[in-house]
């Protein structure tokens, strides 16, 4: 059973209505890692849809968190806006600079971000924070926290370890220059907070509008109460023992709630180079994959593996990899299960709900998603061919396809095209066909290798212009000559790309012209 499949069916035991979410600070640009934390949850809606539940799935914008510091990309004039909510600052501008206020800081990083969830299939309600709190929605709780401060404060100091100071207050109101940051609270009396900044300034913050928020982890324990969440996937950060998750859950009850069951994912990270992370700067957008893969395809990845185990993500050969293993899994499902083991029955059925919840829009044939070619001959046709109706002729010719490609197809070339002008495209894969053998591939190549290439420029000459006739043709000349076929193979990629690896031979071979081909072989 898929894992999102499971969890579906452990939310039932809480009834037959969930609410999903997940949430994001929008204080700079995003990175796909944020997409693990929004692709479990809003699978996990799906899976309760198609369990049969009420489901929704909510994304919540932590639009009060305060600017923490003048971000690489911001001019130093920031500097005035730190500790002040990011829905209540200027956007950047072009130079990094504060804009005109016609657009928050929150919606400048945000906007973008949910145009990549649209395309990848993702339509959650969205949910402003500092909206909730505008709208009065925290203000009870807020009172029920500020009352309830002790033993708020005992749980949050026993579960996380952490030692809380003497003038620790369960709400954070704004200074006089809107800033959260060096606010004094002097007093309560309902609804207002009195207090005192860091410019001598005294006032009063109304707990019914959004003069002011409550501290993370008190915040999302409230915001489960509010909006009826019952499942939140949360990073192994969150989730860790003594994390917000832990404090969260009680705090939560103290609060008059029901907190959601504990949903823990793992971090998504690029090979090699650990968790992604913006400020490192270890980071893919979101915009930038869906650049390179399909919706479908980056879904798969999320989808494929178990929420508790990291994802190591290649932009480079693996990707490969990952799409062709998509397409075959969609294009030959297994169907014939008579005979199999009890282990490999769950690993089909599990297979079969990653593919189900990798679809763009709920219930399409995951047929109508896949291309019918694989993503490395498709790069390879993609740096020989100049034109994409060169393209499609040339799968038509090999019988990848016959007349016109689908549109799924051509969304494939245009992105692979993207992949392949980009900085992600792996080296290995890059073709660059020589009109003549240079002095280094020679030196590689060899006598042996020389000859088996004369040998089979005689029988390219004649053979039938098929894939699988030049392939019998590459057998031959190995025969011929006493040459292994990984030497015959390494022989033909010195000759043509200038070095020993290289895609299909009688593939590359079929897609250039006979006349050059042989031309070429022969002059070695």
């Amino acid at each position: 059973m898929h894992w999102a499949d499971y969890t579906a069916q452990r939310l039932m035991e809480r009834g037959t209505e969930q609410v999903s979410a997940s949430g994001i600070t929008p204080s700079g640009e995003f990175h796909i890692g944020h997409l693990r934390e929004i692709l479990s949850a809003e699978m996990i809606h799906r899976a309760c849809l198609d369990a049969g539940m009420s489901s929704k799935y909510v994304f919540i914008v932590d639009s009060m968190d305060p600017l923490r510091r003048v971000y690489d990309f911001l001019s130093p004039e920031y500097e005035e806006y730190i500790g002040c909510p990011l829905a209540f600052i200027p956007a950047p501008g072009d130079d990094g600079s504060p804009g005109d206020g016609s657009l928050t800081y929150a919606d400048y990083f945000l906007a973008p971000f949910l145009d990549s969830l649209e395309q990848i299939g993702v339509s959650p309600e969205v949910i402003m924070n500092h909206e909730t709190y505008e709208e009065g929605l925290f203000a009870e709780y807020i009172d029920s926290a500020i009352t309830n401060r002790e033993e708020i404060r005992g749980i949050i100091q026993k579960i996380s370890g952490r030692e809380l100071p003497a003038e620790w207050f369960p709400y954070n109101p704004m200074g006089s220059n809107g800033s959260l940051d060096g606010v004094v609270v002097t007093g309560y009396e309902k609804p207002y907070v009195h207090w005192a900044d860091s410019s001598g300034n005294q006032g009063k913050s109304d707990i019914r509008k959004a003069d002011g928020k409550m501290p993370w982890r008190i915040d999302w324990a409230a915001r489960w109460a509010i909006h009826g969440i019952t499942c939140e996937p949360a990073g192994k950060d969150h989730g860790a023992a003594g994390g917000s998750y832990d404090t969260g859950i009680p705090i939560c009850r103290l609060l008059g709630g029901d907190p959601p069951d504990k949903i823990v994912y793992e971090w998504i990270q690029l090979k090699g180079m650990g968790p992604m992370s913006s400020s490192s700067g270890l980071t893919i957008g979101p915009m930038e994959a869906l650049s390179l893969v399909p919706p479908e395809i980056l879904r798969y990845v999320i989808a494929r593996s178990k929420i508790n185990r990291h994802i190591e993500i290649d932009t480079g050969s693996a990707l490969f990899q990952t799409a062709d293993e998509y397409e075959r899994l969609v294009s030959s499902p297994n169907q014939d299960e008579a005979g199999m083991s009890k282990r490999q029955l769950v690993a089909a059925e599990t297979q079969r709900g990653a593919i189900r919840l990798s679809q763009v829009n709920t219930g399409t044939d995951p047929i109508d998603s896949v291309g019918g070619v694989s993503f490395r001959h498709l790069s390879m046709l993609a740096q020989i061919k100049s034109s994409d109706e060169d393209v499609w002729s040339s799968l038509n010719r090999s019988g990848h396809i016959q007349g016109d490609p689908s549109d799924s197809l051509r969304v494939r070339l245009t992105r692979m095209r993207s992949w392949i002008d980009g900085p992600h495209f792996p080296e290995d894969a890059r073709l660059e066909i020589r009109s003549e053998i240079g002095d280094d591939a020679r030196a590689e190549i060899g006598r042996d290798g020389i000859a088996f290439l004369r040998s089979l420029s005689g029988l390219l000459s004649e053979c039938e212009w098929t894939d699988a006739g030049i392939g019998e043709s590459i057998s031959e000349a190995c025969d011929s000559t006493g040459v292994s076929r990984k030497e015959g193979f390494a022989s033909i990629y010195w000759a043509i790309i200038g070095r020993r690896h290289g895609p299909k031979a009688s593939s590359l071979l079929f897609e250039m012209d006979r006349g050059e081909i042989v031309s070429l072989l022969g002059s070695s």
